[in-house]
C-alpha cells in the first residue's frame, strides 16, 4: 500500500509523520508546491519526494493537504489522472469546511473519499482524528485507513453533519490549550519560578488532568471539586478564573471557530 501526500504543511507533515510510523517511509510519497519543503520532510521521514502527478498515479491513498480555497484548482489538475487509473485511489481530505459532496463535485466523478479533521498532536501520537466517508468507500478501504492512522492517536467516526462542530473543539482546541499552558506558566514565573520549569510543570499538569478525564470517566466538574478544599488555595484560583469569564471565553472561542468553518464552506 502506497500513501501519498499533496501538501506537506503543518497538518500534512504531522499526518505524514504518523503514517510513516505505521507503514514505513518507503511506502510514503510527498509533494508540495515548495519542493524543498517536501524534500526536507522526505529525508527526515525516509519517504520519497515526487511531483503531484506521481502522487496521483502511484498512491493508493492520497491525503489532500491544501488550503480549502486551493482545492478546486488542485483537484482539477489531477482529476484526469485519477480517472485514467486502473485501480481507484482513496482521497483523504483535511480541508476545513469542504464537505464530501463538495470534494466529489470538484473531482467530477464518483470515488472513495474520506473526510478527516485531525489536530496537530497527531505528530506525537496523541491526536484526535475525526472522519466520515462517502458510500463508495468500502469496508476494506476503511480498515486500511484506520490501520495506517494508528500511530496518530484516537479516531472518531461520525456523521458528517457533526464534523465541523467537533473540529471546532478538537481541531482548533490545541491552540486554545497552548494559550492556557503559556498563561499558566506565566503565572508561575510571576510567582518566582524559572521559565522552563514553569512551562514543564504547566504542560505536565494539563496532560495529567486530561488523562484523568479520559481514564476515570468522571465529569470534569467532579474532578475539579476534588481538588478544591474548603477555603483553600485552589478554590481561590478558580474564583479568579470565574471572575474573568474563563469558561464563557472558552465557549466563545469554540463558537467563533465553528462560525468561521461555516464561512469557509460558502
Amino acid at each position: 500500500m502506497t500513501v501519498g501526500f499533496i501538501g506537506t504543511g503543518n497538518m500534512g507533515g504531522a499526518l505524514a509523520k504518523a503514517v510513516t510510523k505505521t507503514l514505513g517511509g518507503a511506502n510514503v510519497l510527498l509533494t508540495d508546491r515548495d519542493a524543498d519543503k517536501a524534500s526536507a520532510l522526505a529525508k527526515k521521514l525516509g519517504a520519497t519526494a515526487v511531483d503531484t502527478a506521481q502522487v496521483a498515479t502511484q498512491s493508493d491513498y492520497i491525503f489532500l493537504g491544501v488550503k480549502p480555497q486551493m482545492m478546486a484548482e488542485m483537484l482539477g489538475e489531477i482529476a484526469p489522472l485519477l480517472a485514467a487509473r486502473r485501480t481507484s485511489a482513496v482521497l483523504i481530505s483535511m480541508a476545513a469546511g469542504l464537505s464530501l459532496a463538495a470534494i466529489r463535485e470538484m473531482v467530477g466523478f464518483a470515488c472513495s473519499i474520506i473526510r478527516i479533521m485531525p489536530n496537530t498532536p497527531v505528530a506525537v501520537g496523541q491526536g484526535m482524528v475525526l472522519y466520515c466517508a462517502t458510500p463508495e468507500t468500502d469496508a476494506t478501504q476503511m480498515d486500511a485507513f484506520q490501520q495506517m492512522m494508528q500511530a496518530a492517536g484516537r479516531l472518531g467516526e461520525m456523521e458528517e453533519r457533526l464534523i465541523d462542530a467537533a473540529s471546532a473543539v478538537s481541531g482548533c482546541g490545541p491552540a486554545f490549550v497552548y494559550l492556557f499552558i503559556e498563561a499558566l506558566a506565566d503565572g508561575g514565573v510571576k510567582c518566582g519560578l524559572p521559565r522552563q520549569m514553569a512551562l514543564d510543570y504547566a504542560a505536565q499538569t494539563v496532560l495529567g488532568a486530561a488523562q484523568m478525564v479520559l481514564e476515570t470517566g468522571e465529569h470534569p466538574g467532579c474532578l475539579k471539586d476534588a481538588v478544591c478544599s474548603p477555603g483553600g488555595t485552589t478554590i481561590a484560583g478558580v474564583h479568579a478564573l470565574e471572575c474573568g469569564g474563563f469558561r464563557s471565553l472558552a465557549m466563545d472561542a469554540v463558537e467563533a471557530a465553528y462560525a468561521r468553518t461555516l464561512e469557509l464552506a460558502k
